[in-house]
């Protein structure tokens, strides 16, 4: 495949006709699924999905563009999504025919770039749920399809532009001081964040989640516990000797009341 060198209106418009791929477990474990079952477990589909950022933003985006004119209130949790549309319609109409490692096939610094976005994605989602629910927020599956769906843009540019994505890796390996919006606004021309923003809103996303994405009201505690989930995953990829860790730790406790040495001991545990 070649590599489109576009600015981030023809991104946009290039996601408007492209699929959003889905990753090989995902459709390995959806394959294994019988619709005909008497008793398909709509929460087994969910908790499938809700690993995969990529089909979990297909799924929301196809439930926006097709929701009835009755909805009177945004999805953001997969599992709702799921009995809204039916489970025939999301197999027939949303799973997606084309899986990520397939289209990385051969790009094996590519394939691992995407795969530890993900990682740090589906790690940040667990921890903003969790801190949820001890926090006693009822939202926790809000505040988990917010925090997987990230860095969703990215994961996508990992698949459809592996090359610019690898230049931008290797700025980032000379200089490690050097941010990310920094080389990616020099290879691409724009941020990343950006381009999520404008694909978030052309794809018509759940308010809630385009607000996370603007970092509106960032003092609010479930704006804070994506913010905080997202930076601990981050920083723990490092290894768990990173020395961004401990303000980490305290920055935690402060939300959840906890000092930072338990946080360290549930954020570590298996």
């Amino acid at each position: 495949m070649i590599e489109p060198i576009l600015n981030l209106d023809g991104w946009v418009s290039f996601f408007k006709t492209t699929e959003i791929p889905m990753l090989k477990r995902t459709a390995r474990e959806l394959g294994r699924v019988d619709l005909d079952a008497d008793e398909l477990n709509i929460r087994g589909i969910a908790d499938i999905i809700n690993s995969d950022p990529l089909m979990t933003v297909a799924l929301l985006r196809y439930l926006q563009h097709h929701k009835h004119s009755v909805q009177q209130f945004e999805v953001v949790q997969v599992e709702q999504a799921l009995m809204m549309l039916g489970m025939k319609t999301v197999f027939e109409k949303v799973r997606p025919g084309l899986v990520a490692e397939d289209l990385l096939q051969g790009k094996v610094v590519a394939l691992t770039g995407m795969l530890h976005v993900i990682r740090r994605a589906t790690r940040a989602a667990y921890y903003a749920r969790d801190w949820a629910v001890r926090l006693q927020d009822t939202h926790f599956d809000e505040i988990h399809t917010a925090a997987l769906l990230h860095n969703f843009a990215e994961i996508l540019m990992w698949c459809y532009a592996p090359q610019q994505m690898m230049q931008v890796r290797e700025m980032q390996l000379k200089d490690k001081s050097l941010r990310s919006r920094v080389a990616q606004q020099a290879i691409f021309g724009f941020k990343l964040s950006d381009l999520q923003l404008a694909l978030a809103k052309s794809w018509v996303l759940p308010t809630m989640l385009i607000g996370f994405m603007e970092k509106t009201n960032s003092q609010h505690r479930q704006m804070r516990n994506i913010f905080l989930a997202i930076n601990l995953a981050r920083h723990a990829e490092n290894g768990w000797d990173d020395a961004a860790l401990p303000d980490d730790y305290k920055a935690i406790g402060e939300l959840l009341h906890m000092s930072a040495i338990d946080v360290q001991a549930i954020v570590q545990s298996p």
